[in-house]
């Protein structure tokens, strides 16, 4: 793993995991779930494979268990949105939709360097999301 990306986690882990703390989300990185009656949200980062970024994926799932499709059982406290195939993802120019054309969050751009720490920024533009996200989890069918 590279020191941009543990820079990044680090980041998400002082500034971001704590207010998901605070939405009553529980897990550990880059997986968190919130389970309440059979309504159970996922949070997932996931990050670009050659480095420099990543995307929040958001799924929802109804019930008191997941059953895969061939049988298997997944509590829901080992739930994850990579479970689902129905996710949304969030980036940092989402706002309502999902098109998938948004960027990553990207904390490889060089030029941000010169302006500050460039993993807290991006850890903060995430949490600005975080009503977009809750409006999404708010949506269970």
């Amino acid at each position: 793993m590279s020191t941009e990306r543990n820079q990044m986690i680090i980041s998400l882990k002082k500034l971001f995991i704590p207010e998901l703390r605070k939405l009553n989300f529980k897990g550990s990185f880059p997986h968190f779930r919130r389970i309440e009656n059979d309504i159970t949200n996922l949070i997932t980062f996931q990050f670009d494979r050659y480095g420099g970024g990543f995307v929040i994926e958001l799924a929802n799932y109804k019930g008191k268990e997941y059953v895969t499709s061939w049988g298997e059982i997944t509590e829901l406290k080992k739930l994850t949105a990579h479970h689902l195939n129905q996710r949304k993802r969030i980036y940092p120019d989402s706002e309502n939709e999902d098109n998938g054309k948004g960027s990553w969050f990207r904390y490889d751009k060089k030029t941000f360097l010169n302006f500050g720490n460039i993993y807290e920024k991006i850890a903060k533009k995430a949490i600005e999301k975080i009503p977009l996200m809750e409006k999404y989890w708010s949506e269970v069918k």
